[in-house]
């Protein structure tokens, strides 16, 4: 697992955007998996930059969100349809046919998990997975408990997760429950999981995901067993980390080689 510990929100967001675009370029049929939240802000901002300059062109990328709330309509201002649409795929220059976010209102949500997951697996697999990382230490909506070998299926949301999310609703009461989310197991398979982090209020949960066990206590620490992990924070979300002085160490000598390579646009 790779630590990158940067001291604003402008370097978390080209240096995700750097990673994101490194990977995507060396794959003959780009798969991005999509993350809502504050937490990847950042990286579409600076993705979206690149896009509208012609530094880079994602138009043939496929794309899968993590999770989408059970109930909400697709064009709710509050569902995560509406933000992947508003914040990615217009931004980035993304085939909206190519983008795609579980059906939290389908009629038979088991059925429409099944097939999600069938989508994943004929796009080709997921090529990197951003994350984020929520208090309590889920990733996705996979709530402390989630088994490590989770598929896409149906949570109920944990009251942390409701309280940290009533911000974005006029009542908390308007939360909604129940999600449908990738399932750990979904996502340990991308072939590179990136998580972002920043604020303070992150601090202890990236600590549990990077340093503490590996458990289902918290569904973040999932990376440290992943064969290609990168956790990008600032500052305050790296300020309970044991070895942040190493991990800024490794990172200050890490070999040109190893480092993301800008490649001209595909195409």
């Amino acid at each position: 697992m790779e630590i990158i510990i940067l001291s604003s929100t402008e370097e978390v967001g080209e240096t995700s955007a750097d990673v994101i675009a490194d990977v995507l370029e060396r794959s003959d049929r780009p798969v991005l998996g999509l993350a809502t939240g504050s937490s990847p802000v950042a990286a579409y901002r600076a993705l979206a930059a690149r896009t509208g300059s012609g530094d880079l062109d994602l138009s043939d990328v496929d794309a899968f969100a993590l999770d989408e709330y059970v109930g909400l309509p697709a064009d709710h201002e509050q569902s995560y349809a509406t933000f992947i649409r508003e914040n990615v795929v217009a931004p980035l220059g993304l085939d909206p046919a190519r983008v795609h976010v579980p059906d939290g209102q389908a009629d038979d949500l088991e059925a429409a998990c099944t097939d999600y997951e069938r989508a994943m697996g004929d796009a080709g697999g997921v090529d990197l997975q951003i994350l984020g990382i929520g208090a309590n230490g889920h990733i996705g909506f996979n709530e402390p408990t989630s088994s490590l070998e989770s598929r896409t299926r149906i949570k109920t949301l944990a009251p942390q997760t409701r309280q940290d999310n009533a911000r974005f609703f006029d009542v908390i009461d308007d939360v909604p429950r129940l999600c449908v989310t990738q399932g750990l197991g979904t996502i340990s398979e991308a072939r590179t999981l990136m998580m972002i982090a920043q604020g303070e209020h992150k601090a202890q949960a990236v600590a549990a995901a990077v340093e503490g066990p590996l458990s289902a206590m918290c569904p973040g620490s999932l990376l440290q067993s992943h064969r290609r992990a990168i956790v990008i924070l600032d500052e305050a979300a790296a300020s309970s980390l044991q070895l942040a002085d190493y991990y800024r160490y490794v990172y200050a000598n890490k070999p040109d080689w190893q480092r993301p390579r800008r490649r001209a646009p595909r195409g």
